[in-house]
């Protein structure tokens, strides 16, 4: 907990302006870890309290409909934040309030990484992995991996592997409308697919 709430959109505004950048992940990205076993219907926080607390439907789906994906940072995504937040507020005679609502308390939080002892040299060695593992590997490997090159499944297997093509149908999957269990399942399709529909 940072120690700082918001009670209106104009409060959430300057929040998202001045919290430092692992809150905005916290937020957004890490938004699927917490949300692991449904697809929720806002992807990330901001969005959910505009929408549940506030009942302000109009910034909760302009929010909503942003790709956390495309940002290649946690600054770029702060720049978008306030830009959808800033424009709605100028429409709008009132700064929306939680009335009956609970105020948005910004967070933030550290990933740790901690190796599972599970490693693939090869799709099908990859494809059985994905199996086993927890499902917050998935979420670090596939929602985090931005940030941590290393640790990006998909460039291992277009540049350790050899299979591009593998990759680029795995990086065509949209995190945004399943959740971290059906992200797997999506995952395991495409390998069998590529596999001819064989996990052995």
């Amino acid at each position: 907990m940072l120690g700082r709430a918001a009670w209106d959109e104009r409060e959430l505004l300057a929040g998202i302006e001045d919290v430092p950048a692992g809150s905005i992940s916290y937020h957004t990205r890490s938004y699927f870890l917490r949300s692991r076993y449904l697809a929720a219907p806002y992807p990330n926080d901001f969005a959910t309290w505009a929408a549940i607390q506030v009942r302000d439907r109009v910034l909760g789906e302009r929010l909503a409909v942003v790709d956390l994906f495309d940002f290649a940072d946690v600054e770029q995504l702060r720049g978008e934040l306030v830009g959808i937040i800033d424009h709605h507020l100028t429409t709008l005679q009132t700064v929306p309030r939680v009335d009956y609502g609970e105020p948005f308390h910004f967070m933030r939080s550290t990933l740790i990484e901690v190796p599972t002892g599970i490693v693939a040299r090869n799709l099908r060695e990859f494809r059985d992995a994905l199996e086993r593992v927890d499902t917050s590997a998935i979420y670090f490997h596939f929602y985090e991996a931005g940030r941590r090159s290393a640790a990006d499944p998909l460039a291992w297997l277009e540049t350790e592997v050899g299979l591009a093509d593998v990759a680029a149908r795995l990086r065509r999957l949209n995190p945004y409308v399943t959740s971290l269990a059906g992200m797997r399942a999506q995952l395991l399709t495409a390998c069998d697919a590529v596999m001819g529909g064989s996990a052995q």
